[in-house]
């Protein structure tokens, strides 16, 4: 076997990539990450270089892949070490190129040591693991980050001296085994006063006036991305960023992927005033970007976590994972679940300090997730518990 960098996923056929055990991830597909690449969100000056990493056997052939960026600063990652780079520069220490590997922009947990279906699986994460090591120390970066990782992936990576960092996200589960009925069958689920509340913000959005349309990939025109592009990237000038995407970005994943994405359009009066911005997988809705260019009471619940709801049982979509953050999700239902990344630092100094730092935050986060869950809107009778969380305790120390 051999290891290699790519400084494009142009330089492998889309077929070869996709074939790899992607999980049905749209944000691991060759049409995403290329995407990225062409309408300019990485590379380039904007501290996202393509580093692409791939185990190739003695015919060329593609065994296994990490998608991998060199970057310059830590934007985008949605696992924050802002702190890690301020302590590296007042030791005179370089903190930035570090090696990331993540769906750029993506806080979504996913595979990441990416293995053909036909491989042995546990040995081909393991060479591309020890490839990774080794192209970090080669290339000299502070540190690996290996961000929303999956389960096995995340104990593998603790054995080869990895950190592993524990946070929590909101997600919604299509209960039962096939599924809520409906959304009133949802609502079911909640107790009295949580339901009345979840449903009269429902009602003064429909009161006011307020109509949704659900439109996939190939209904999206360019004049209609302009007008959705506009209110997300109205969202970010608000917070005082520019977005992480374009809008030529949105047209190309649209074209390339039309079955990954959705787009719920809120309507007021024949004029769209609202969007959210979907992708989803077979079995999962993944809520991105949101913007509205009208005030509506509960417009943005509506728009981005009852319509998502709905559109899932419809669907029969199992899960839905709306993004980053937000206590105001659990009173609608969605639940703390954990999700994981794992660090490698170079420096011993530092990774003793961030390993004692890191099981402190583990800790917290439990504790966090544990106070969460009793402020669930569901009956205490419905046998409903949180998905995800099987492993509520420290993760295992690497040293």
């Amino acid at each position: 076997m051999t290891v290699r960098t790519i400084r494009s996923l142009a330089a492998v056929p889309a077929e070869e990539w996709n074939a790899l055990q992607l999980d049905g991830n749209p944000f691991l597909r060759h049409e995403f990450l290329l995407a990225l690449e062409q309408q300019h969100c990485v590379g380039g000056s904007t501290g996202w270089t393509v580093t692409h990493l791939l185990l190739e056997d003695s015919r060329g052939s593609l065994l296994g892949a990490i998608p991998l960026y060199l970057k310059s600063h830590s934007w985008g990652e949605f696992v924050f070490d802002w702190s890690w780079a301020k302590a590296y520069s007042q030791a005179n220490l370089d903190y930035y190129p570090k090696l990331v590997s993540i769906a750029p922009f993506t806080p979504v947990p996913g595979a990441r040591m990416l293995t053909r279906i036909d491989a042995d699986t546990d040995a081909i994460r393991l060479q591309l693991v020890r490839a990774l090591i080794a192209f970090a120390i080669e290339a000299s970066v502070s540190s690996i980050h290996v961000l929303f990782t999956t389960e096995a992936e995340r104990q593998l990576l603790a054995r080869q001296g990895f950190m592993l960092r524990k946070d929590c996200q909101f997600h919604w589960h299509n209960r039962g085994v096939d599924g809520f009925g409906d959304f009133d069958a949802f609502m079911a689920t909640f107790r009295s006063e949580k339901r009345k509340k979840a449903l009269r913000e429902r009602r003064r959005v429909q009161e006011g006036g307020v109509t949704f349309r659900t439109l996939h990939g190939s209904d999206m025109t360019p004049a209609l991305w302009k007008v959705v592009f506009g209110f997300s990237a109205a969202t970010f000038e608000s917070r005082g960023h520019e977005h992480y995407l374009n809008e030529g970005f949105f047209r190309a994943v649209s074209r390339a992927l039309p079955d990954s994405v959705m787009v719920k359009l809120a309507v007021h009066e024949d004029r769209p005033i609202a969007s959210a911005i979907f992708f989803r997988s077979d079995d999962t809705l993944y809520g991105r970007y949101w913007g509205a260019a009208a005030d509506f009471h509960s417009l943005h619940f509506e728009t981005c976590y009852y319509q998502g709801i709905e559109y899932c049982i419809e669907q029969g979509l199992r899960h839905f994972e709306p993004g980053t953050q937000g206590e105001h999700k659990v009173p609608r239902g969605f639940e703390p679940t954990a999700t994981w990344s794992a660090h490698w630092i170079a420096d011993p100094r530092f990774r003793r300090a961030i390993d004692q730092y890191l099981a402190q935050e583990r800790a917290s986060i439990d504790e966090y997730m544990e106070s969460v869950r009793e402020h669930l809107p569901f009956r205490r009778d419905d046998g409903a518990s949180p998905a995800g969380n099987e492993q509520s305790d420290n993760a295992p120390r690497t040293d």
